[in-house]
């Protein structure tokens, strides 16, 4: 077996309808667009969402609320999760960098240190943001609190 005699699959390969090429061929004439109507005439593109006149789905659905477009978004990281970090990786300064090279923030988060879970460990925070329990947490264990 080489290249020169490989083959798709029988079956797998379908030739295309070769539409308008003459009534010889079946799809001359209106070409299987039927007569008249804005489908049949070329340049014909339908706009998006548009259901034949009838109230679209968008327009139907009921809108309310509102989203704040200058919104900060926070990834919170708990005190559980620091207290993980010191007992398993020994480190005792967490900064973003350290939160980014264990998989906990993407580069472009923000991180608010949050205070579920109980800290023993003595480590300064650096973060964007804290809750009042957290900074209580690691300031109670002997920690340091540096906000970015």
């Amino acid at each position: 077996m080489d290249l020169s005699n490989l083959k798709p699959a029988k079956g797998s390969v379908k030739t295309s309808k070769r539409i308008g090429r003459g009534e010889g061929s079946g799809r001359g004439g209106t070409s299987t667009r039927g007569h008249k109507g804005a489908k049949s005439r070329s340049g014909y593109s339908r706009k998006a969402g548009f259901e034949g006149g009838q109230m679209p789905l968008v327009r139907r659905v009921p809108k309310f609320g509102f989203k704040n477009p200058n919104r900060v978004e926070f990834t919170g990281i708990n005190i559980d999760v620091i207290q993980k970090l010191s007992d398993e990786k020994g480190i005792e300064v967490i900064d973003f960098n350290v939160l980014m090279e264990n998989g906990l923030v993407s580069k472009n988060d923000m991180v608010k240190v949050l205070g579920r879970g109980k800290l023993t460990a003595k480590v300064e925070v650096t973060a964007h943001a804290f809750s009042a329990s957290a900074v209580k947490a690691i300031e109670a264990s002997g920690g340091k609190v540096n906000k970015i």
